[in-house]
């Protein structure tokens, strides 16, 4: 079975998969490259890979509108709560810990990064997802280092990578490449770039570089772009 994603701006994604729609790292209203605003999400689920404002700001109003059930680490599932989510509507997850849902299995996976809520509370630990769905393996790494683990990420196969490209905050696009190499997936598309200019990068020009580089099929759109895996 195929699984389609769109591509919303930033690290924010949008999956369907078997009638299950997931969002990943809702950051919308703000955000000057999303092709939509947040009162035109729809969401089954919403997954938070950590409680920075261009990661979660747009979570809250969308989950209770929405009445998706949000996936996090402990202490973001927390700031949900203070924002009005209905604590059934919570899974709190840390690193290395999986859960099966409706859409399939995600399991919450390191990240080398930082974590605060928009109102400054600490965040807890960042982290990616590996989701099982479809038949498909999809790893979204949210904003991280390059980090050596990598290589036992990919280890089962992958159908696709989701890396932040932009550098400064994240990796960049030369660790981005080497990331591609531990993770040896099918397929690997960019994210966290070209939002504001601190973080701007050529995705073409990674493509490229992956295409070359590595035995994964770079897959690069534009903001409301959508490609299937």
């Amino acid at each position: 079975m195929s699984v389609t994603i769109t591509w919303l701006g930033h690290s924010c994604f949008a999956i369907e998969a078997d009638g299950q729609r997931l969002l990943i790292d809702p950051y919308l209203n703000e955000n000057p490259a999303a092709p939509i605003k947040a009162d035109k999400a729809d969401a089954d689920f919403i997954l938070l890979t950590h409680g920075h404002f261009d990661h979660v700001t747009d979570a809250p109003a969308i989950a209770k509108r929405t009445g998706a059930v949000v996936l996090a680490g402990y202490e973001v599932t927390e700031w949900l709560k203070r924002q009005g989510v209905a604590e059934d509507k919570v899974v709190p997850m840390n690193p290395g810990g999986a859960v099966q849902q409706p859409f399939g299995r995600a399991k919450f996976t390191i990240a080398h990064h930082s974590s605060s809520t928009p109102d400054g509370a600490y965040g807890g630990v960042p982290g990616g997802f590996l989701l099982e769905l479809a038949g498909k393996r999809l790893y979204f790494a949210g904003d991280t280092a390059l980090f050596l683990d990598m290589k036992l990420i990919g280890l089962g196969g992958l159908d696709l990578a989701v890396l932040p490209i932009g550098d400064r905050f994240t990796m960049g696009p030369e660790d981005a490449v080497e990331a591609v190499k531990f993770l040896n997936p099918k397929k690997a598309a960019p994210c966290h770039y070209n939002t504001w200019p601190p973080i701007a990068q050529d995705g073409n020009a990674w493509a490229e570089d992956v295409r070359r580089q590595t035995a994964a099929d770079p897959i690069v759109v534009e903001p409301g772009g959508s490609f299937v895996v």
